[in-house]
């Protein structure tokens, strides 16, 4: 008699899957999933953990944790000021990824990394990759890394799961579309303006075409975000995006409550993001 294998597969789940499992879940609920941006650090260090947990308390479906860099050339003030708070705290990479690391451990929330090029370059591609894979973190987004200079990046990540997200714009032509769009994974975050990050009172006019446009090329998932900082943006985008990323409004949010309702006027904002995506 052959004995009974018992081995147990305790990996964790593939970043990719974590990623459609939340998009999943929120098309099976019949609204957008929410994405929300907090910076690490920020408006401390025990401040921002609490209110990673409080973001998810509130409805959020994944995480999006900014890892803070002395020149994110891609944010606003809203999010430059943060990333500053957050570097005279002390906050590192290794901080970013054991905090990813806890939360997906403690919640089993779905958590991307989002940052630049020259932290996780310096820590090393490979490392952050196996460092991703082991301890559950669904992926990166390094908004000053072009899809076209990734390759380095991608050859480490693809085969550990582990999903770079691209990031498209309005401006992006459809021969870069139907290039790239095939290779992306995770999701399509597509930009809703060109600029910087910030939230905005209006959605910009050329918006719906530019999701049919990056919809015809892919059957990803696709996220807005940029700009999208209010109840109102989310309903305007039911059925025209799978999904929100709101970060300037997040933070705005919790920098205008006293200390001792920051977590509450998160999870209550969070709430009212989730309320509205739903059709």
């Amino acid at each position: 008699d052959h004995a009974l294998d018992m081995t147990v597969d305790r990996s964790p789940l593939r970043g990719t899957d974590r990623l459609a499992r939340a998009f999943a879940r929120a098309r099976e609920e019949r609204r957008c999933a929410i994405v929300i941006y907090l910076t690490v650090g920020f408006p401390d260090r025990a401040a921002s953990h609490r209110l990673l947990r409080a973001a998810l308390d509130g409805g959020a479906d994944v995480i999006e944790l900014g890892v803070p860099f002395s020149d994110p050339m891609a944010d606003g003030t809203t999010i430059q000021r943060a990333s500053e708070t957050a570097l005279r705290e002390g906050i590192t990479l290794d901080d970013c990824l054991r905090e990813a690391a806890e939360c997906v451990a403690e919640r089993d929330a779905t958590v991307l990394l989002m940052g630049y090029t020259n932290p996780f370059l310096r820590h090393g591609f490979e490392r952050l990759a196996e460092r991703c894979a082991r301890d559950g973190i669904a992926g990166l987004i390094v908004p000053d890394l072009p899809a076209e200079e990734s390759a380095e990046v991608d050859a480490v990540c693809v085969p550990r799961g582990v999903a770079r997200i691209d990031l498209y714009a309005p401006t992006t032509p459809d021969e870069r579309l139907a290039r790239l769009l095939p290779r992306s994974r995770g999701f399509a975050y597509c930009v809703s303006l060109t600029g910087v990050t910030g939230a905005r009172s209006a959605l910009a006019d050329d918006l719906a075409p530019f999701l049919a446009r990056v919809r015809a090329r892919t059957t990803l998932p696709i996220a807005v975000g940029f700009g999208i900082g209010a109840p109102e943006h989310v309903r305007a985008l039911r059925g025209l995006a799978d999904g929100v990323v709101v970060g300037s409004a997040a933070i705005d949010v919790v920098q205008r409550a006293a200390p001792s309702e920051r977590e509450g006027a998160l999870r209550d904002f969070v709430g009212s993001l989730r309320e509205a995506g739903r059709s």
